[in-house]
């Protein structure tokens, strides 16, 4: 038997002074879907998510709460686990950047960076930014010495920091992605970091001093200092991996060989804002160590309401966990992943977020209720042995269809070929009227729509699975499978003589006052 097929996938880790809101849900369940699928698809999968603990916002957020550092990320780091849990996220590792084991990592890759000479104590004068815990120079800031990125207030600081040469490794980032054009996808975000790459690279501050900042983890080469939090979060996903292993002698901690481990990953799945930590300060740093790079990024868009990007200081979050609790998890999740193209942006709206909805009810769920009462109705619950009535060629233009497009992260167009599978089934009912079937002498085109009707339901469940897993688990137990096949599997699955049951509507009419959720943050 060949090896299965191993696919590493991460979530970025998210920033632990905040409750999740639907910006974080939808990389979240992006990645879950593309996990799902790859593991429908016979993959084994490692799925990383996680929280990034250290910082000056989370020292200044504990601070304003009166509580320690560790306690706020104790309690966020369960806001966001129960969160996943709620949204039916099937992670393999929930990672916290205060994990003893992740902090002796990142003193480690720090050492060998040291050891290597790609580190150096200078000044820094300038900008900073608590927000985005970033430094700027004076051109890059907007009226009132506002941060460019975030519009906050900047504080000039002057400060002694340690420096990764990254500057020494632009023209081999910049040869590296013209010579694998699928590592950033999509091509735009590509372009948006090729240009950025045309402006000379300037070396990388990777250390706060203890006087300013001192949760965090402490340099290995200098006690007074901690490192600069972007660093210790990217390092988290080398850490899941397990290829560094601290503990080690030197010469097998894992630069120099990262067989057996996870590494490299095979996917950074993140959100267009956090694309140069990603794919320039990342890769560098990996570059520095001597590790090989991540495999490819995929950078996607972000929810905006109304004209303005979701954000929490602008007040127009939406709650993905108020939305589930009105209309169910799996709906939230079919929205998110239906609604936007994967790598551009998508509004949310109570109006598309209903369309979406009965979508899922009118077409999906309708065809499932259908089917099996009328199975229960004209077989006794038991779908017949009988030839296929005309849908073969429309499953298997489905399932080559959504494997195409979900190799090409266009996840909305592979959901998009289920459910258009759903609706020739639907007009296949129609066009085949089995309640008139049911009045002729002759059973044999009666078993044929039935048995159809039971085969492309099967098919169904292994389609939706990876975006509603709960509602396809208790499709399959009503199609009396034991449990939802794989994609392979959903062809040759044996239907006849299975008992079917019948249940309440998988997706039951929404009331119209639905799908608000937003809240003031």
């Amino acid at each position: 038997m060949s090896p299965r097929r191993r696919r590493y996938l991460t979530t970025p880790i998210y920033y632990a002074s905040g409750e999740p809101h639907l910006g974080h849900a939808y990389t979240t369940i992006l990645a879950d879907v593309l996990a799902r699928f790859d593991r429908q698809d016979g993959a084994e999968v490692l799925f990383l998510t996680g929280t990034d603990e250290h910082g000056q916002k989370i020292q200044e957020e504990a601070a304003r709460r009166g509580v320690e550092p560790i306690e706020l990320c104790d309690l966020m780091a369960e806001r966001f686990a129960e969160a996943w849990r709620t949204l039916h996220i099937s992670y393999d590792r929930f990672i916290r950047t205060t994990e003893p084991g992740h902090e002796a990592v990142v003193r480690t890759f720090l050492q060998r960076l040291w050891d290597r000479g790609q580190v150096y104590e200078d000044t820094y004068s300038g900008w900073y930014c608590v927000h985005e815990e970033r430094y700027w120079t004076e051109k890059d800031l907007g009226p009132g010495n506002a941060c460019p990125d975030c519009g906050r207030p900047t504080s000039h600081v002057e400060e002694k920091n340690y420096f990764f040469r990254m500057s020494a490794y632009q023209e081999a980032l910049v040869r590296h992605i013209e010579d694998n054009p699928e590592w950033i996808v999509p091509e735009i975000r590509r372009n948006e970091v090729l240009g950025f790459l045309q402006k000379p690279l300037t070396d990388l501050s990777i250390s706060r001093p203890k006087s300013r900042l001192r949760w965090g983890v402490t340099l290995p080469f200098d006690e007074e200092h901690v490192a600069y939090v972007w660093v210790d979060a990217l390092i988290n996903y080398l850490t899941a991996s397990g290829a560094i292993r601290p503990e080690r002698s030197a010469d097998e901690q894992g630069f120099d060989d990262v067989s057996g481990s996870s590494w490299p990953a095979d996917l950074h799945i993140i959100g267009k804002d956090i694309l140069t930590t990603h794919a320039v300060y990342w890769p560098t740093l990996l570059m520095g160590v001597g590790l090989p790079l991540q495999r490819q990024i995929l950078a996607h868009g972000w929810w905006v309401v109304g004209e303005a990007k979701m954000s929490k200081s602008l007040g127009n979050v939406v709650d993905p966990l108020a939305l589930r609790e009105e209309f169910g998890t799996d709906a939230v999740r079919w929205y998110l992943m239906r609604e936007m193209p994967t790598g551009g942006d998508a509004s949310y709206t109570p109006e598309r977020f209903l369309a979406r909805y009965d979508e899922l009810a009118n077409v999906l769920g309708n065809l499932a209720s259908r089917s099996i009462a009328m199975i229960d109705k004209y077989r006794a619950g038991v779908v017949p042995d009988a030839a296929d009535g005309g849908l073969d060629p429309a499953i298997a233009s489905a399932l080559g269809t959504a494997r195409e497009a979900m190799a090409r992260y266009r996840v909305h167009d592979a959901l998009g070929a289920a459910m258009d599978l759903a609706r020739a089934a639907n007009g296949f009912v129609e066009e085949r009227q089995p309640w008139s079937q049911a009045r002729d002498a002759d059973p044999e085109p009666l078993d044929e729509t039935l048995a159809t009707l039971g085969r492309v339901l099967v098919v169904l469940c292994a389609l939706f699975q990876p975006v509603a897993p709960a509602k396809m688990a208790d499709l399959a137990e009503r199609l009396g499978l034991e449990g939802v096949p794989t994609l392979d599997d959903a062809l040759s699955v044996p239907v006849a003589g299975r008992s079917v049951r019948k249940g309440a509507p998988l997706f039951p009419k929404a009331r119209p006052a639905g799908a608000r959720g937003t809240k003031e943050a």
